[in-house]
């Protein structure tokens, strides 16, 4: 966890889509010092013209490759959120040729309570992930 939901403009390869989501991982490993197996990962991809991406008045311009990356994740530091935005833009720039123009990212936080990765448990609050347990399992 973090789960990292990428919203793209059809037309990228598997190959294309695997590298970006190589590179996105290794952005969030950095910047978040998650286990390296700590990786949920979905690729949305729309048509063109069910998509509009604009910059709010910003003077961004976007191309075929724009994307919104959305970060649900437990609270994370205002550090660690602009290391990964920075991390993310240099990281698929490099690797994926991705302009840091076309790349949007949100996230929304939410708490332990609100994962569970299986088995009908929240490993969170069980103490199975992240430390000592905050309720009986």
């Amino acid at each position: 966890m973090p789960l990292l939901r990428f919203d793209l403009i059809e037309g990228r390869t598997d190959v294309q889509i695997a590298t970006l989501l190589d590179a996105a991982h290794d952005a969030m490993l950095e910047a978040f010092k998650v286990p390296v197996r700590d990786r949920y990962q979905l690729v949305y991809q729309h048509r063109a013209e069910l998509a509009r991406i604009e910059d709010t008045g910003l003077g961004i311009a976007r191309t075929k490759d724009v994307m919104i990356v959305s970060v649900t994740t437990r609270p994370r530091t205002q550090e660690e959120k602009v290391k990964f935005y920075k991390l993310l833009c240099e990281y698929l720039e490099k690797r994926c040729g991705i302009a840091p123009s076309d790349v949007m990212v949100n996230f929304v936080s939410n708490t332990d309570d609100d994962w569970s990765f299986g088995n009908g448990e929240a490993q969170f609050l069980t103490g199975k992930l992240g430390g000592k347990p905050q309720i009986n399992p």
